[in-house]
Formats: C-alpha cells, sequence, structure tokens
C-alpha cells in the first residue's frame, strides 16, 4: 500500500465534490446524504512527499441471532428478530475468502449481506412504526388524562365554593341560634335537631371533598408516569434513528452495480432522443394543422357572409315579387273596372266611337302592362329559386366545414394530449437520467484527488531525470507514482494520474461530468493546487486562443453554454450568475505562504473557506 506522508507541498493535488439535495427523512430507500463531490488538480515538480489513504473495503458474512421484540419483515423473510448486538455484530462482519480475486463469490457473499441488511432495515422501519403507534396512544391517553384532571379541579373549585357557602350560612345559622336559644328556651329542640342536620351535611360534604382529593392524586399519579414512559419511548425512537441512519449510509456504499446502470443510462438517453424527435413531428403535424384550422375559419366566415347576402337577396325578391303581384291585382281591378264603365258608356250614354277605341287602347294597354308584370314576376319566381337553390348549397358547405372544424378540433385535442404525455416521459426520462448520473459520480466517489505531473524544465531535466517513477502493476497502473528522495522512495496513490504528455482534453474529459452534474443542480466544486509554478493556472485557464491549450474552465464554459443551446428547443430555461471572488482570497494565500516562509510556521491555522 502507497505511504501516506502528504506534507511536502510540490505535488499538486486536484479535488471535486457534487453535493446532491440533502434529505432529512429517516427513510431506507432513500439515503438522508448531503452530497458534494470535490476534484482537485494539480502539476508536480521535482519531488515530493503527498498521497491519501485508500482503505480496502470488504464485507463477510455472518450469522444472525433471534432476539429482541417480535417483528414481521414480510412475506420473503417471514418474522425475523434482532437484538442491537445482533446489529452490531451485522455491521462488524468481515467478509469470507480465500482468493480475493474471486469476484463471483464476493459478490455472493455482499448479496447475502445485502439481503441480511435488508431484513434488518425491515424489522427496524416495523419496530419504528410500532413505536410510533404505541407513541401515539400514550398522548392521546395523557391527553385524556389531562382533560379527566381539568374537569375534577374545576368540580373541585365548584363544590369547595359549595362547601364554603353552607359553612357560612351555618355560622349564621349558628350565631342566630345561640341569640335565640338565650331569647327563646321553648324552641331550643328543634335548633338542635337543625343544627344536628347542618352538622351532618357538612360530614358528607368533607367526605366527598376527601374523595375528590384522593381522585386527583391517582390522576396526578397517572400523569407523571404517562411522562416517563413517553420520554423513555422518544430516547429509544432516537436511538432507532441513530441505528437506522447508520444503516442507511452503509447500504448506500454497497450499490456497485455500475455495469447495470450504464447500459439504463445509454438505454433512456436513446429513449430520449426518440422522444425528442417524435415531439418535433408531433409539432410540426400541430402547426399544420393550426394553419388548417385558421383557413377553415376563414373559408367557414366567407361562407356565412354569403349566406347572409343570399338570405337579404332572397329578402328583396320577396318583397318586389310581392309588390308586383299587388301592381297587377291594382291593375286587373282598374280594367274590370274600365270594362264596366265602358259597358254602361255604350248602353247608357251612347257616347261616340273614338271614346270607346281610346277606352279600348287603354284597357290594352292595361292588358299588356299586366302580361309584362306576370313575365315579370315569372323571371323573379325563378331567381327566387335559383336564390334558395344556393342558400341549401351554402348551408350544406357550412355544415361540412363544421363537421371538418370538429373532426380537426378532436385530432388536434388527440395531438396536445400525446404532445403532453411526450413532454411528461421527457421530463421522467430527464430525472431518471439526472439520478443515474449522481450514481455513477456517487461510484466513482464523492471526493477525488487527481494528479497532474507538469513535464520537467531544460534547467531542471538533467537533476531530476529519475525523481519520478511510475509503478506499471496493474493495481496501481494509472493510480500512483513514486518519488525517490534522500536515496529513499515514496509512493503515493490517487483516484488518477496524468502523465507528462496527457493533453488538456484528457483532463477535462475526468471533468466533463462534473459540469453536467452542475446543470443538473447539484453542487460542484473544483479546485487545482500546488506550489508556485506546478502549473495550476495552465490547467485551470490554459490558452484561450489555442482551441489545444484550453483550460478546464472554458471548456467548462464551452460544454455549459452548448449544452444550454441544446435544452432550449426542448423548453428548458437556465438562469446563469457569476461571481468573482479572486484577488481577495489569493492576496489573502500569498500573504498566509510569505508568513509561513517568513517564520517557518503558519501562525493562523484556523481559517474559513476560500473560494475562488
Amino acid at each position: 500500500m502507497a505511504s501516506k506522508n502528504q506534507n511536502k507541498p510540490p505535488i499538486p493535488n486536484f479535488t471535486n465534490a457534487p453535493a446532491s439535495p440533502s434529505n432529512n427523512q429517516p427513510v431506507v430507500d432513500e439515503v438522508a446524504v448531503d452530497k458534494r463531490r470535490k476534484i482537485g488538480l494539480g502539476k508536480m515538480v521535482g519531488p515530493a512527499n503527498s498521497g491519501r489513504t485508500r482503505q480496502a473495503f470488504s464485507v463477510v458474512n455472518g450469522g444472525q441471532e433471534n432476539g429482541g421484540p417480535p417483528s414481521s419483515a414480510g412475506s420473503e423473510c417471514g418474522s425475523i428478530e434482532f437484538t442491537k448486538e445482533d446489529v452490531e455484530a451485522l455491521l462488524n462482519e468481515k467478509m469470507k475468502g480465500k482468493n480475493k480475486f474471486n469476484l463471483k463469490e464476493k459478490c455472493d457473499q455482499m448479496m447475502d449481506y445485502i439481503r441480511k441488511l435488508r431484513l434488518c432495515i425491515k424489522w427496524f422501519q416495523e419496530l419504528e412504526g410500532s413505536y410510533l403507534l404505541e407513541q401515539e396512544k400514550l398522548r392521546n391517553m395523557l391527553d385524556c388524562a389531562e382533560r379527566k384532571c381539568n374537569e375534577m379541579e374545576v368540580l373541585m373549585k365548584n363544590k369547595e365554593e359549595e362547601l364554603n357557602s353552607i359553612i357560612m350560612e351555618l355560622r349564621k345559622n349558628c350565631a342566630s341560634l345561640h341569640e335565640k336559644l338565650t331569647k327563646e328556651e321553648s324552641d331550643k329542640l328543634a335548633a338542635m335537631d337543625s343544627l344536628a342536620r347542618e352538622k351532618e351535611a357538612r360530614l358528607a360534604a368533607e367526605r366527598l371533598q376527601t374523595s375528590l382529593t384522593d381522585e386527583l392524586g391517582k390522576a396526578q399519579r397517572e400523569h407523571s408516569s404517562a411522562s416517563q414512559k413517553i420520554t423513555s419511548l422518544n430516547d429509544m425512537y432516537k436511538r432507532l434513528q441513530e441505528y437506522n441512519t447508520s444503516l442507511q449510509q452503509y447500504n448506500s456504499k454497497l450499490q456497485t452495480e455500475l455495469a447495470t446502470v450504464n447500459e439504463a443510462l445509454k438505454r433512456v438517453e436513446k429513449e430520449k432522443a426518440a422522444v425528442v424527435e417524435n415531439l418535433s413531428t408531433l409539432r410540426g403535424h400541430y402547426n399544420a394543422l393550426q394553419d388548417q384550422l385558421t383557413l377553415t375559419r376563414a373559408s367557414q366566415d366567407e361562407a356565412m357572409k354569403q349566406r347572409e347576402a343570399l338570405v337579404n337577396d332572397v329578402v328583396c325578391l320577396r318583397g318586389e315579387l310581392q309588390q308586383a303581384r299587388d301592381d297587377r291585382d291594382r291593375h286587373l281591378s282598374q280594367l274590370e273596372v274600365l270594362t264596366t264603365e265602358a259597358v254602361k258608356y255604350k248602353e247608357c250614354t251612347g257616347k261616340s266611337f273614338a271614346e270607346l277605341e281610346n277606352l279600348s287602347l287603354k284597357s290594352n294597354e292595361l292588358e299588356a302592362r299586366c302580361l309584362s308584370q306576370s313575365d315579370q314576376i315569372k323571371a323573379l319566381q325563378d331567381k327566387l329559386g335559383a336564390a334558395e337553390k344556393k342558400l341549401q348549397v351554402s348551408d350544406l358547405s357550412a355544415m361540412e366545414t363544421r363537421t371538418e372544424y370538429e373532426e380537426q378540433k378532436k385530432l388536434i385535442h388527440d395531438l396536445q394530449n400525446r404532445l403532453a404525455d411526450a413532454e411528461i416521459k421527457i421530463i421522467e426520462g430527464e430525472k431518471l437520467r439526472k439520478k443515474l448520473h449522481n450514481t455513477i459520480l456517487e461510484l466513482k466517489g464523492n471526493i477525488r484527488v487527481f494528479c497532474r505531473v507538469r513535464p520537467l524544465l531544460a534547467d531542471d531535466a538533467a537533476a531530476e531525470a529519475k525523481v519520478i517513477s511510475y509503478p506499471t502493476s496493474t493495481e496501481f497502473l494509472g493510480r500512483s507514482i513514486d518519488l525517490m528522495q534522500s536515496g529513499q522512495k515514496h509512493s503515493f496513490t490517487f483516484d488518477k494520474v496524468f502523465m507528462p504528455d496527457a493533453s488538456q482534453q484528457e483532463v477535462f474529459v475526468e471533468i466533463s461530468q462534473l459540469v453536467q452534474s452542475a446543470l443538473d443542480g447539484y453542487k460542484v466544486c473544483i479546485f487545482a493546487y500546488g506550489q508556485t509554478g506546478s502549473g495550476k493556472t495552465h490547467t485551470m485557464m490554459g490558452r484561450p486562443g489555442n482551441p489545444e491549450q484550453k483550460g478546464l474552465i472554458p471548456r467548462s464554459l464551452e460544454q455549459i453554454f452548448e449544452t444550454r443551446q441544446s435544452l432550449k428547443s426542448q423548453g428548458w430555461k437556465y438562469e446563469m450568475q457569476v461571481s468573482k471572488q479572486y484577488y481577495l482570497a489569493f492576496l489573502f494565500i500569498f500573504c498566509l505562504s510569505f508568513e509561513c516562509y517568513v517564520y517557518g510556521h503558519c501562525k493562523h491555522m484556523s481559517y474559513s473557506k476560500i473560494y475562488l
């Protein structure tokens, strides 16, 4: 195992910590942990002693003893009981196995151990539920006892007031009796009898007061015992919560199914892409239907206007037809009158033939006018029939347009429902992707330390050519370095070691997942530290003008804005803020380092976090 000396400054390290939102509820399925990931990156020049301890993770199956209060653990495990000793024994179990590379045996042992932990957690949940029910019952009993106590106190106060009034009345009666005794000897016997009766009533009232006092004391004792029982139950509940929290934390460390999570993440991303494509097609179809609906509404409005115009024309034609009929009837009546007048003239007066000719001419003119009006009436009737046909056709077209509008409306409603379902699926897929991505980062480690070795310069290449070496064993390949100083070899182990020839892109690949975590809403901290000249600025900023030499900060910003632009079409909105606190923090670190250099030690070692 690598040594744990971390006192020498030349090794730059890199720490990251994305932290998920905390959850304070003691639930087994959702682990309440304030998750923060930190990744540190830096560069190293020359020999240095820096590293961190890496503990081996081992679990060994162990037996369980039945004890404690009975509890039902479900249909899968039957009735299982645990005690505090069983839980401690279960948590202190060590993994058994002769060969540490036998992954199948380790996996079987871990699955068995996880099953036992689940049984224990289920038992604790049920025990906690029973304690909560008992606590609720005790609270209800305590409330009832308090109400009874209050009622008894009120009743005793009323009785006491009544007894006091009775006593005052008795005293008044006694005084009056004494006065009457001195004055009237004849009424002595009657007064003595009444006094005896009053004394008996007083004794009865005193006995009642004594019984009420005893009942009050009993209620107070019951109240005190219930309070003590509630206190003990609260203490037991707190201890069970602590045990439950420890079990949850230990269970979260056993979720090591990284391959399954990766496959599920890829499948969800494919489904998300398909849903997004389907959503875009549905939106295009929806827009086309909206345009078609607009055209249909415009044609319907035009048809309605034409129908109104035709109705007005029909009304006008009917009015003209009625007027022509009235004129014809009037002319016919005039013709009849003239005919009768002509007959009268012929018979009675014997006027001249010229007057008769004039009357006949007038009659012919009236007949010709009647014929022309009849022709006009027929033409108007033909126009009226044509207008009615047009009106029927417009009514049919309006009905067809209304039917098409209803069908289009139903289709649009169905498309809107499908669009809403697709959006819900996208949101659920995005939640699942965030959860799986966060699980992957948890499996890699919430706090990771990277080491980047700076290439040797021309000045120190000859003196320090053989100071740094890299182990080639399978266990430490790419994760450890060896330093030679004063003839002694010091080994340091990290989560990952970047060689001197590692590019900026290779370093950013390890950091890009944390940028995605920040976009998903988790807190992320990335900082580089190391001695002066180790390459921190080159790693973080690089050369923005050169695409190959850009550092972590420019690349992270590019990834953030590219993701924002790609998700903008899906309805996501991001609000971004930048807070720059570099100068004061740099000045503080510089002064602190200078003070350590001058005095040989740091006088102020307790200081708050510094955010760069």
